[in-house]
């Protein structure tokens, strides 16, 4: 099975998910960081269907980093429950995957 990860987290706004993006990167939790910056999203909070215009990061990491990477992100971000959900990558360019390896602290 496969150690590569690709997680989606939310942010409020572009500035708060830059700075998560930086610091994953510069800790060496994720290889890269893709930053979506409008995106709406709609939900139930609260027992309330809120909508909110967010920001969504695309983060690759591994396996490995993935349990300090969720540390980081709860650390840094701003909402008490935020988006971070992690999908195995299933298929991959191998040097795009072995990149990813090498760029993490796995």
């Amino acid at each position: 099975m496969s150690s590569e990860l690709v997680v989606f987290v939310t942010a409020p706004d572009l500035d708060h998910a830059r700075q998560i993006a930086k610091e994953l990167v510069s800790q060496h939790l994720a290889a890269c960081v893709n930053i979506i910056p409008a995106i709406e999203s709609i939900y139930t909070w609260n027992g309330q269907t809120e909508m909110s215009a967010e920001t969504l990061m695309v983060i690759k990491t591994t396996d490995a980093c993935y349990q300090r990477l969720e540390e980081r992100v709860k650390a840094l971000h701003p909402y008490t429950t935020p988006e971070l959900v992690a999908l195995r990558i299933e298929r991959g360019l191998a040097s795009y995957l072995s990149w990813l390896h090498d760029s993490t602290a796995s």
